[in-house]
Formats: C-alpha cells, sequence, structure tokens
C-alpha cells in the first residue's frame, strides 16, 4: 500500500512539474511571437530617437514620447523625475514582487560620422560649447527596447504576478556641471519606493559583441569612477636659475611616475584590475619661468570599495610625501562619482537559466570586468541587481574592425534589439515565477 502511495505522489508531482513547464514554455513562445510582431515598431522608435538625440537632463521631446507610449498603455505614468525621467507602473493581475527594469535615455555631445538615412544632424550647447549631439553610446536603443518590453507585457497583465516598474533614466553620462541628475538623482528622489522595488535589471548593448550574444559577469561588473585633481605648490623662479626656487613642473612630473606604482606595485592585481590615469596637466606660462604651481586632473577605477579606499589613501600619500621631499606642498582632491556597477551573485545565479533559454546555451557567457563605468551602480547598491551586456554587432564582423561607443563612427545592427525585448520580458516573469514557489 506505502509503495502505491510513494509511486502516486511521485507521479503527481512528475504531473504538476510537467503542467508548470509546459505553462513557462507556452509563455515564452507567447513572448517571442509577441517580440517578433512588435520588432518593426521598436527599430522605428530607436530611429527616431537616434535622429534626434538629447544630452543629459535635457531629454524633454524622448521624455515626451515615452510618456505618451506608457500612457497609451495605461499604464501609471510619472514625469519629471530627476529632471527629466519617466516612470510608468504596471500592476499585474496577480500579487507579487515589485521588478524594475531601466533604460537611460540621453546622448553624447559627439559630431556623427555614420552614414545613415536617420544620422543625427542635431546641435546643442554643452557646458558652455556649441556641439555635435549623437546616440554615441546606444542608448536610443535601450529606451525603444524597454518600449517594446513595457508594451509586450501589459498585454500579458492578467497573468503577471507581481509589479513592473519602467524607469526611463535621464543623464546617465552625467549631468552638465553644476547640476545633479542620473541614477544617484533618481534614488535619492525616491524611485525605488512606493511602491517599494525588490530587484532592478538593465542591460547595455555592445558594438563589439555579436548580434544574439550575451555577456555577463558576477559581482563587480563595471568599475567605479572617481575624480583626482592634484595641484602642486612650488616656488616660481626664472627657468636658467631652477635652484632659486621649486619647480612643481618637476615634482609634478615625479608624482605622475609614483602613482603609477600604485596599481602596479600595491595592489593585488590577480583579485581585481584598477586604473589610475592623469588625463589633464597645466602649468606655466612660457618656456624661461618655472611656475608657481601645476595642477593636474585624472580618473580612478575601481572593482571594489576596500582597493577603492586603499587607492585614495595611496594617491594622496604619495602626493603629498613626494611634494614634500621637493620642498613643494600637493593639494589631493578626490571626487567620488559612480560605485561599481555590482551584479548580485545570488540573482545572477538565479536568472542565468533564463537568459541561456532565451538566447541559447552558447550564447550566453562570461566575460572579463569592463573599467567603464555605469550609473545603474546606484541602484544595485540599494537593491539586488543584474546588469548584462547585449550584443549588436553585425554577424560575421571582426570586434578589432569595428567603433567602440563614445566615438563618431560608433554603430549598432538593429537586428540585435530583438534579444533584449525577449530577455527582459522573460526575467520579469520568470523572476516572478521563482518568487511564487518560494
Amino acid at each position: 500500500m506505502k509503495k502505491i502511495f510513494l509511486i502516486l505522489f511521485l507521479l503527481f508531482l512528475c504531473a504538476c512539474f510537467l503542467e508548470t513547464y509546459a505553462q513557462k514554455n507556452k509563455l515564452a513562445k507567447r513572448i517571442e511571437g509577441m517580440a517578433q510582431e512588435i520588432e518593426p515598431k521598436v527599430i522605428q522608435w530607436r530611429r527616431q530617437f537616434h535622429q534626434f538625440p538629447e544630452l543629459s537632463n535635457r531629454e524633454f521631446k524622448t521624455a515626451e514620447k515615452v510618456a505618451e507610449h506608457l500612457r497609451n498603455l495605461g499604464l501609471k505614468v510619472q514625469v519629471n523625475v530627476a529632471k527629466t525621467g519617466v516612470i510608468g507602473l504596471l500592476e499585474g493581475g496577480k500579487p507579487g514582487p515589485v521588478v524594475a527594469l531601466r533604460a537611460d535615455m540621453d546622448a553624447l555631445p559627439v559630431v556623427e560620422r555614420v552614414d545613415l538615412p536617420f544620422a543625427s544632424k542635431e546641435k546643442s550647447t554643452y557646458n558652455g560649447q556649441s556641439v555635435g549631439v549623437m546616440h554615441a553610446c546606444g542608448h536610443d536603443t535601450h529606451v525603444a527596447i524597454l518600449m517594446g518590453v513595457a508594451e509586450i507585457l501589459t498585454a500579458l497583465k492578467g497573468e503577471i504576478a507581481g509589479t513592473v516598474k519602467f524607469i526611463f533614466q535621464p543623464a546617465e553620462e552625467g549631468a552638465p556641471e553644476g547640476e545633479e541628475g542620473g541614477a544617484k538623482l533618481m534614488v535619492q528622489e525616491g524611485v525605488l519606493e512606493n511602491p517599494k522595488v525588490e530587484v532592478i535589471f538593465g542591460l547595455h548593448i555592445n558594438s563589439m559583441t555579436e548580434v544574439g550574444k550575451i555577456r555577463y559577469r558576477p559581482e563587480g561588473t563595471m568599475a567605479a569612477s572617481d575624480r583626482f585633481t592634484i595641484k602642486v605648490k612650488g616656488k616660481q623662479t626664472h627657468g636658467a636659475s631652477p635652484w632659486a626656487g621649486v619647480d612643481p613642473i618637476v615634482v609634478s612630473a615625479q608624482i605622475v611616475n609614483g602613482l603609477q606604482t600604485i596599481v602596479s606595485r600595491q595592489v593585488p592585481l590577480t583579485e581585481d584590475a584598477a586604473v589610475i590615469s592623469v588625463g589633464a596637466i597645466h602649468g606655466g606660462v612660457r618656456n624661461n619661468i618655472i611656475p608657481e604651481s601645476v595642477e593636474m586632473e585624472g580618473t580612478i577605477r575601481t572593482l571594489n570599495n576596500d582597493t577603492q579606499d586603499q587607492i585614495h589613501k595611496k594617491i594622496e600619500l604619495i602626493a603629498t610625501k613626494i611634494a614634500e621631499s621637493a620642498g613643494a606642498k600637493a593639494e589631493v582632491k578626490i571626487d567620488r562619482g559612480y560605485p561599481v556597477t555590482y551584479n548580485n551573485p545570488t540573482l545572477t545565479e538565479l536568472m542565468i537559466p533564463t537568459l541561456e533559454a532565451v538566447a541559447g546555451k552558447n550564447n550566453v557567457s562570461l566575460q572579463k570586468a569592463v573599467t567603464g563605468a555605469e550609473d545603474f551602480s546606484f541602484f544595485a547598491q540599494k537593491i539586488p541587481g543584474f546588469f548584462f551586456f547585449l550584443g549588436g554587432m553585425s554577424k560575421g564582423k571582426n570586434p578589432e574592425d569595428v567603433f567602440p561607443h563614445h566615438t563618431p563612427d560608433f554603430f549598432i545592427d538593429e537586428s540585435g534589439m530583438l534579444l533584449g525585448v525577449k530577455a527582459l520580458c522573460n526575467l520579469t516573469l520568470d523572476y516572478m515565477e521563482i518568487k511564487k514557489k518560494k
């Protein structure tokens, strides 16, 4: 009798599993069909955003179009979040977690050189200078993808066990001088509250990753980005008699060399990479005058908080002591920028099967850390986040032959956006399904 009961129980569990699998497979197929159907609209949206890009904190027309789309879907819409941000709220037909999906909207002060019928001809002002404007980082594709995701998930509203918060974020590239903006300001204004968001997903299209492929990395994925300035004060004198003064140019050269020993000799590089680069140095007015002071500025990139704090201390120590040894003084200022973009390892492990199911297991792979920075990091500081990279390079191309982000020749193959739509839809619904079972 016990054996019969056990067999019946196992058959029941098997039937439940098969039913759940069949339902999930059926829903994935529906998303596949809906994504294929909406792809032309996603491409058209992307082309409009690409042709008429807007700089950080100036995404007025972009935000207006996004808000109009979300309202037409019947979502609750909030505008003017962190200046020009837009939030759409989709309440599913069943109770469950709140999942946030994020897309950034801003373009860059770059003159486009790509020969496209929808190439940007826009001009604007950036920090007081007249500049061209271009979506040279793919944010136009991110907005279009998330608009497509919003339309598909809204159509599936009755089957959604939870709430979806669509975050269209301004100023990922950084607010203009004297202004606040981006994800940091959105967090300050409570975008992750009311209702409280449990997890957040985001993606970034990549011009050097083949269409159809997805890359990711658990934990530190993109670097923290900090800015430093060092002002070296010496004693001005005639160039013909340097012994009569203290040369801040020579001291600055020694400081630049000294900074390079931090990464090469004082940071455990086998654990995480780090970068210290001096990008600008200013001092002097003519060839035969040793100036009174020199100022340099640069960037620090780190992939964990301990390394970040260690490097900050080392920069100050090296700069001040080298200057002191020469009879000069060094003033060091370090401004913390974007934190490390951190992929929660538990959430990442949980969601990789979804990406493998959508893209194919052979098309999903680990990647090395990126020393570029992303302000998605401010969201992922507060709640578990998962940020991945989506292929946007035409099939058969060599990554060495294509142009990187933030360049006038940056190009994205639009066929790559379809996978982004499917990935975000399935990540959202699969996470909700996992939570429902727990």
